[in-house]
């Protein structure tokens, strides 16, 4: 049996990742499990992790949910627990799954460091399980490549095997960049490249209904069309000469605007506009509420303030919902076109 364990930072696409790799390995005849040593909490009330819930779906996994995401670690996480307790859970929910299988995927969680104080980091427990180690890149800037080195090294330091890298979500204009420059400058440090994923939208951008679940309030038209996909946003706070510009340049955008700026809400009714936001718990103009519905537009009126509203758009994150056949199967998609498939099923094997 062959663990492997995917780390990366936050927003470097792991989950997509895990889906892709469990979906070909399975064509592939293989027994493939999936575990999640420290999860994250999706909200305070929901207290699984959305990961364990999605690959319990994609491999129809059969243990319950708090044993393939053992322990949920938010922020105050060493309240409550003992460092003793997490570690023979989570050793204890991973003999039960790996239990048959051919091969076990590891999630990392948000990033590699949490619950360091414990022991009980990604790193260390990559080592614990004897794991092959894929570390996902997100590169947003020549600082991110900065951090991969980082991070491959210190892996080297503790004596990990890497299977290798790969960049995911990787933004068109840096693609040219991203294979001229950052994969040459891994290969010269002796680190290997397995995967140069494109960005697409259809996986990483949110959708109107996870803007919604983050913020609330109310709908007030478009139900109908929470699922389209919010790849930009724009806040309104300019006059409407100003604002004209910006809101033609930006396609399938989130507009976020005051309830009482009607002349504003009403021409990015005229745009390209997945959602139309309005603050301050505010009701609009009856004829904005119209124009929405006339053009299938969702809008959501909030009670934050502007500033409070765009705040919280940084919690918002795009997830693969278990039901999402299109995105799992664009996910199984990066892996064939994209990755070095071959080569992570000789590691496996060797």
């Amino acid at each position: 049996m062959k663990n492997l364990y995917i780390m990366g930072t936050a927003g470097s696409g792991k989950t997509a990742m895990a889906v892709g790799l469990a979906l070909k390995l399975v064509q592939h005849g293989y027994k493939v499990a999936y575990f999640k040593p420290v999860g994250h909490p999706t909200g305070v009330r929901e207290q699984n992790d959305e990961d364990a819930r999605l690959m319990q779906e994609v491999l129809d996994l059969k243990q319950p949910l708090d044993v393939i995401a053992p322990f949920i670690a938010g922020p105050s996480y060493l309240t409550g627990y003992r460092q003793c307790e997490a570690l023979e859970r989570i050793l204890s929910c991973y003999r039960q799954v790996s239990t048959g299988a051919d091969v076990v995927l590891i999630g990392g969680a948000a990033f590699p460091h949490i619950m360091g104080c414990w022991g009980l980091d990604a790193v260390t427990l990559a080592k614990k399980f004897e794991a092959l180690v894929l570390f996902t890149i997100r590169i947003e800037n020549d600082f991110s490549l900065d951090e991969a080195i980082f991070i491959n090294s210190y892996l080297a330091n503790q004596g990990i095997k890497m299977l290798g890298n790969v960049f995911n979500n990787v933004p068109r204009p840096l693609l040219a960049k991203t294979e001229g420059i950052y994969k040459s400058i891994l290969t010269e440090r002796g680190y290997r490249t397995l995967g140069i994923i494109p960005q697409r939208p259809e996986i990483s951008s949110p959708t109107v209904t996870e803007f919604y679940e983050t913020l609330g309030g109310e709908i007030l038209a478009g139900e109908e069309n929470m699922d389209r996909l919010v790849e930009d946003v724009i806040v309104g706070a300019m006059t409407i000469e100003s604002a004209l510009g910006y809101l033609r340049r930006a396609p399938n955008k989130a507009v976020i605007t005051g309830g009482d700026r009607a002349d504003l809400a009403l021409a990015a009714l005229e745009t390209s506009t997945s959602v139309l936001i309005l603050t301050g718990g505010l009701y609009p103009d009856v004829k904005v509420i119209a124009r929405a519905a006339e053009k299938n537009v969702p809008l959501i009126l909030v009670h934050y303030d502007t500033f409070t509203t765009i705040e919280k758009l940084a919690e918002i994150s795009r997830r693969i919902r278990p039901r999402d056949r299109k995105r799992i199967a664009l996910a199984r998609e990066n892996i064939e076109k994209y990755c070095n498939f071959p080569a992570i099923l000789q590691a496996l094997a060797d």
